[in-house]
């Protein structure tokens, strides 16, 4: 407590070797966050505007990308500012809230992938139960679950960092995060530690939760050829970018607690914004313009467009 300071300025080191190639990463970064917002937008809209697509499977996709849209507008306008200054700094609030934001997202992500896991299961195991089991009241609580439980844990980690005075101010990383805060305690952060062990005890059984799920789905599908069809398109890629998502978190996580870890910055950098990059793109692409019944809306509504704009035109 003696060497605590009142920090009002974190210091964000993440992007020493980048100083370089700095425009060419801002280039990059800035189109993959239009990317971003154009992918995911336009399924949003898509979903929300046509009626035949208000069901289950198409709301659990919509709320992924809209949790998609909220993660990175904590990360990207940020870092495309700091790619633009000579020092990288942001304010206590600021990091406090960056590092907020990031957390619930990454939590969301994984209980959306739950619930639409289960959604599948249920689907594909027991076609003809499922209007049944999933009814619109399951729908909101799932959907609940998937947003009340990530932001609630995210309020519970930050009040347990907020409290903890502080000895250092430098952010060995591009965006803060709340294991990356902690380092720099002055007083023992064996609570945090407790609350974060809890944590990822919880997603460890909901990964496990999604393993039993698909499990269960080849079982089914494996038995006609029409199963199969139906799992390769839309379960396959489900499950590739699953398990991209589980370990570049995974890796994430265990790095920023353990800090004998001996990874190169540019390593950890690469490993820690995969979330915020891949799964924001991927996600509106495998989950949506792969699905027939989406891809025909969007075409349909792109087309209607195109053709409004040629008669504006005569």
């Amino acid at each position: 407590m003696e060497n605590s300071t009142q920090v009002k300025l974190f210091y964000l080191f993440g992007l020493q070797e980048t100083f370089n190639n700095k425009s060419v990463y801002f280039i990059l970064s800035l189109i993959t966050y239009l990317l971003i917002i154009t992918v995911n937008l336009t399924l949003i809209i898509t979903i929300i505007q046509e009626k035949g697509l208000h069901e289950p499977m198409y709301i659990f996709l919509c709320s992924l990308c809209v949790n998609g849209l909220y993660g990175t507008a904590g990360f990207y306008p940020k870092f495309l500012l700091d790619l633009q200054s000579d020092v990288q700094v942001i304010s206590y609030g600021g990091c406090f809230t960056q590092a907020y934001v990031i957390y619930t997202s990454v939590v969301c992500e994984i209980s959306t992938l739950t619930v639409m896991s289960y959604d599948r299961y249920v689907a594909i195991c027991k076609p003809l139960l499922y209007h049944t089991i999933v009814t619109s009241l399951t729908v909101r609580k799932l959907l609940l679950f998937s947003w009340c439980y990530p932001l609630f844990a995210g309020l519970i980690a930050l009040s347990l960092t907020v409290r903890l005075p502080l000895c250092g101010s430098r952010i060995d990383k591009m965006f803060c995060d709340n294991p990356s805060i902690s380092k720099h305690a002055c007083l023992p952060i064996t609570i945090n530690q407790i609350w974060n062990k809890c944590l990822v005890v919880l997603h460890v059984l909901q990964v496990l939760f999604i393993a039993f799920s698909y499990c269960q789905i080849v079982r089914t599908c494996v038995k006609s050829s029409k199963g199969r069809f139906k799992f390769t398109q839309t379960c396959v890629p489900h499950l590739l970018t699953i398990v991209i998502f589980i370990t570049v978190t995974l890796f994430d996580i265990l790095q920023g607690w353990n800090s004998n870890v001996n990874v190169s910055l540019n390593m950890r950098n690469a490993m820690a914004i995969q979330f915020l990059v891949i799964p924001p793109v991927l996600n509106p692409i495998i989950y949506g313009l792969n699905l027939q019944q989406i891809r025909r809306a969007v075409f349909r509504k792109f087309n209607t467009y195109k053709i409004f704009d040629i008669r504006s035109q005569r």
